[in-house]
């Protein structure tokens, strides 16, 4: 693993970069249809298997270049290539389709079972780049486990409904920018219940502690 740290850019396009490149493979073969093997695909399905490597490869780079994946990214790669591999086994997209509905489930899930034990499981995800208070913790995971639940239910609404370009649409673009607008929505959280870092917790460089980890893709 490196011990040298990224460049700021690197890690957000490790990230987003294989989300936007399913995006445009999709625009340029949605239309079409491959011949492999005997067998049809659509150009959804093809955009899949390619997509899964993807993921993979952007995963492990992150883990060389960062020496860490935290839980959400690890179990999101394996949902990706559980349900991307299902679709592409069975020439079937509706496999990829839920996977954000049981991504989001099973995160909604993980922190409402933690607060349930009153914790919050959020906390030790983004502790070093969140610093916040008990109550704070606890008010931003029972509403971040409620944003997943309605982030799940609404990819079942659009899935099942609407076509596969808005659905594209909506995993591109819709759901990332639900993520960002909820954290930007917490600022009065965030300033209400900030604890000062400490000193240890900052960079070598004499910056802060880095972003989140980015939440599911």
């Amino acid at each position: 693993m490196s011990n040298t740290k990224p460049a700021g850019w690197v890690k957000p396009a490790l990230e987003l970069g294989p989300i936007l490149a399913f995006f445009v493979a999709y625009l340029l073969v949605r239309d079409r249809s491959f011949q492999i093997a005997g067998r049809e695909y659509e150009g959804f399905i093809l955009v899949t298997a390619g997509f899964v490597p993807l993921i993979l490869l952007s995963t492990f780079l992150l883990w060389r270049l960062t020496g860490r994946l935290s839980k959400m990214q690890i179990a999101t790669a394996v949902l990706i290539t559980v349900f991307g591999g299902l679709s592409v086994w069975l020439n079937d997209d509706r496999f990829f389709k839920m996977k954000p509905t049981l991504i989001y489930l099973l995160f909604g899930g993980t922190l409402g079972f933690g607060l349930l034990r009153g914790e919050s499981w959020l906390r030790h995800v983004m502790e070093e780049a969140v610093p916040l208070d008990h109550e704070g913790w606890m008010k931003l995971t029972r509403r971040l486990t409620l944003f997943f639940f309605a982030l799940a239910l609404l990819n079942e609404v659009i899935w099942r409904t609407q076509s596969t370009d808005t659905w594209v649409w909506f995993k591109t673009f819709g759901l990332t920018a639900a993520v960002f607008g909820f954290f930007l929505l917490q600022g009065r959280l965030f300033s209400a219940h900030a604890v000062e870092p400490d000193k240890d917790d900052c960079d070598a460089d004499g910056e802060g502690p880095e972003r989140p980890d980015n939440l599911p893709r």
